[in-house]
């Protein structure tokens, strides 16, 4: 394995740790999920940093980033673009929306409509969107963060089943601890050190950390172990229905993504373990009377299975 992929990540994860402050596991989950080249959806109560997680991500990687406040009228066309008749040319014209960009926050974006979040569906499986019967490739690479209320707020729509399966990772941030609030509190506005934020990385060297990513070995154990977690959830004692194929491709992606951040070139099942919780509970519920939600029940189902 190349050792300065892994410096170059470590030296990612600690810039952002310096902004986003006593948030490391949340912030490795974060890395994690862009080096498997996954989407991101951040789930939380206003004020906890996700926009400025988002930004610092962006910045720390030398990405575009670009940022669209998801309202209840906000049209498909205002963030993939429209076609414009332009007289001098006697053509149409495309003109990109915001999500032609490396870095997409997609800010509170079940306060859009159905009609809107389904407008990001292509883009994150595709990369591409597709206008005026017209396919325009997006850049690369591309990574899609979104952040989501709590749905018992007012003015939120839940996100289809469709969407959530499109995201790689879902985390909360939660509140600061007591230490990490007072530094917030007495330190500098967050907005200005992501100013001053140098790139840790180029998006070249991003491109390459993500093939590494994907040439990290997986044994016949370990993947014996994966589909026995899988068939776990499909068995009818935890959750009304099991993942998808997709789904478990998703997972071992990310935690290849955790074993490279190790320094290791191979998965463990600690890699498997620890990101579980985070790549799969927004994508399964909990069978009535079970008295906990999704992510209780993927932690309990972890326990009850073996490691081989």
């Amino acid at each position: 394995m190349d050792s300065s992929v892994a410096r170059r990540i470590s030296a990612l994860v600690d810039q952002i740790d310096r902004v986003i402050v006593g948030k490391r596991p949340q912030i490795e989950d974060s890395v994690a999920c862009l080096l498997a080249g996954g989407h991101l959806l951040i789930e939380d109560v206003p004020g906890v940093g996700k926009t400025t997680l988002a930004h610092a991500l962006a910045v720390c990687l030398g990405l575009r980033f670009s940022r669209v406040q998801f309202t209840a009228d906000l049209m498909p066309s205002d963030l993939l673009g429209v076609s414009v008749f332009e007289r001098a040319r006697e053509t149409f014209v495309f003109h990109p929306g915001p999500v032609f960009a490396q870095v997409l926050l997609a800010d509170e974006i079940n306060r859009a409509g159905p009609k809107t979040q389904s407008a990001l569906l292509e883009a994150m499986e595709e990369q591409q969107v597709s206008v005026d019967n017209q396919t325009h490739p997006l850049p690369r690479p591309f990574f899609v963060i979104a952040t989501q209320n709590p749905t018992e707020q007012l003015g939120t729509y839940p996100l289809p089943e469709s969407q959530l399966d499109r995201f790689l990772l879902r985390i909360t941030l939660g509140y600061p601890d007591r230490a990490a609030e007072r530094a917030l509190l007495a330190g500098e506005d967050r907005r200005e050190l992501i100013t001053r934020l140098e790139p840790v990385m180029q998006p070249a060297e991003l491109q390459r950390a993500q093939a590494a990513v994907r040439a990290v070995r997986a044994s016949e154990a370990l993947l014996d172990y994966l589909q026995t977690l899988i068939a776990a959830t499909r068995s009818g004692q935890w959750f009304v229905e099991g993942l998808s194929p997709r789904a478990g491709i998703a997972v071992l992606r990310v935690a290849k993504a955790r074993a490279l951040m190790a320094q290791r070139d191979y998965v463990a099942p600690d890699d498997v373990q620890a990101i579980l919780p985070q790549a799969i509970a927004h994508r399964l519920q909990p069978v009535p009377g079970a008295g906990c939600g999704a992510i209780e029940q993927v932690r309990a189902l972890v326990e009850a299975t073996p490691i081989p």
